[in-house]
C-alpha cells in the first residue's frame, strides 16, 4: 500500500515545501510525543535573501506557549531529520480546537482503553494482595499482579 502512495504523498508534500516527507508522515517520532501532541507541520517556506527555511506548524490558542518554550528543541530533532541545518526558525499558527470541517486541529489519536484482565486472572491477584492492609495500596498491587500473571501466561 506505502509503494502505491508513495508517488502521491511525495508530490503533495513538496507542494507545500516539504522535500523531505518523513517530516510530515512520522511526525510524532520526529517532534518527540509531547511536541506532536500538540502541533503539526503545516508547510516549509524558503524567505527570499535568508538562509534556512521556516517550518510553520499549527497549535490552538492555549498550547502556543508551552509550544513557544520548547521551539530550539524542535529546531534541533526537526534538522537532525534532515541531516543539516535546513530549518532555521520555527513560526507558529494558531487555531481554535474545534471549528469548520477544515479548521479543526485534532493531533493526537484518542488512546486505546486497555483490555481488562479476565476474571480468573483478578482472582488470582485478589488472593495474592490479600495480606496488604492499605486498600491503596492492595487495589495498586492487584492491578501490578494482574498485568503480570497475564503476560507470564500470554
Amino acid at each position: 500500500m506505502g509503494s502505491l502512495i508513495d508517488g502521491d504523498v511525495r508530490r503533495m508534500s513538496q507542494t507545500r515545501g516539504f522535500s523531505e516527507t518523513r517530516l510530515l508522515t512520522h511526525w510524532a517520532e520526529i517532534a518527540g510525543a509531547d511536541i506532536a501532541a500538540i502541533c503539526r507541520p503545516v508547510k516549509v517556506g524558503y524567505p527570499r535573501g535568508g538562509f534556512g527555511a521556516v517550518l510553520t506548524v499549527l497549535t490552538t490558542g492555549a498550547q502556543a506557549q508551552m509550544l513557544q518554550m520548547k521551539l530550539p528543541q524542535l529546531v534541533e530533532r526537526v534538522n537532525a531529520t534532515y541531516g543539516y541545518n535546513a530549518i532555521s526558525r520555527i513560526a507558529i499558527t494558531q487555531t481554535a480546537a474545534t471549528g469548520f470541517a477544515e479548521g479543526q486541529a485534532e493531533f493526537a489519536p484518542k488512546p486505546r482503553a486497555p483490555d481488562a484482565p479476565p476474571p480468573e486472572i483478578m482472582a488470582e491477584a485478589r488472593d495474592r494482595t490479600a495480606g496488604v492492609g492499605d486498600p491503596d495500596l492492595r487495589q495498586s498491587l492487584e492491578r501490578l499482579a494482574a498485568n503480570i500473571i497475564s503476560k507470564r501466561r500470554n
